[in-house]
């Protein structure tokens, strides 16, 4: 596993050497395990560079998880009734540790960033559904993740203060849904609700994510808040177990 996260989309071929230099292995284990997992077939390797690549065969991975998945399969067609509506790009996210992973994606043809595609990952601390659901946790989780997370100022309005962060989940929680503006990528904003389980913690959340030139303030984020937060608790274990 070492030797194929060390692909990490930096670079698309690797040398043994470089296999060997970025997992910390030395050339004789570097090599056994490159050799394994180009039998397997995870990995390709050039016959003229001798360098390795990722194969397509990785992608069975991916696709095992999503349908596999019972949030996912549950919210697929609310995806499709949001982007339909809206006319924007609508997501499902998952946190995993101090990020969000995007698992579920329907893009709209005005997409801020095509390059956010299923599997991508962003930070938790100053996106919108990862401050939706690190708001569903309690303060001692959420001291450990900030704490291990590299609060970097991405843009001028990056919220990335432990504190102010932490005054920020405490709106979310009283408003029901998260909102950001320029945050991670400029231009782009973003309204997300979590979707929670039976003890009301996060197991994944809705957004929907509209460029700058499309935003209306005035209409926009209280209409978008109010659809995430319906999708949302469509899809939460305790509405269904309310209704």
């Amino acid at each position: 596993m070492k030797v194929l996260t060390a692909f990490d989309g930096s670079k698309r071929h690797l040398s043994l050497s470089e296999i060997a230099a970025a997992t910390g292995f030395d050339i004789s284990a570097a090599q056994r395990f490159t050799f394994t997992l180009s039998a397997l077939g995870y990995l390709l390797k050039d016959p003229q560079s001798k360098k390795y690549e990722l194969s397509p065969k990785l992608l069975d991975f991916t696709y095992h998880y999503l349908v596999s998945n019972e949030l996912v399969s549950r919210a697929a067609p609310y995806l499709q009734q949001l982007a339909a509506e809206t006319e924007e790009a609508t997501n499902l996210t998952v946190r995993l540790d101090t990020d969000i992973v995007f698992v579920l994606r329907i893009v709209s043809r005005s997409v801020f960033n095509a390059n956010v595609i299923v599997g991508s990952r962003l930070p938790a601390y100053c996106t919108a559904p990862g401050l939706a659901m690190l708001a569903t946790l309690d303060e001692e989780e959420i001291d450990d993740i900030l704490g291990r997370t590299h609060l970097v100022q991405f843009t001028p309005a990056t919220v990335a203060h432990p504190r102010k962060i932490k005054e920020r989940l405490a709106r979310i929680r009283k408003q029901g849904y998260a909102h950001t503006e320029d945050e991670y990528f400029m231009g782009d904003i973003s309204t997300a609700a979590a979707v929670v389980n039976q003890d009301g913690r996060a197991i994944g959340a809705i957004n929907i994510a509209v460029p700058r030139v499309r935003w209306n303030a005035g209409r926009d984020e209280r209409r978008f808040a109010d659809l995430v937060i319906q999708t949302a608790g469509a899809l939460s274990a305790r509405r269904r177990q309310d209704m």
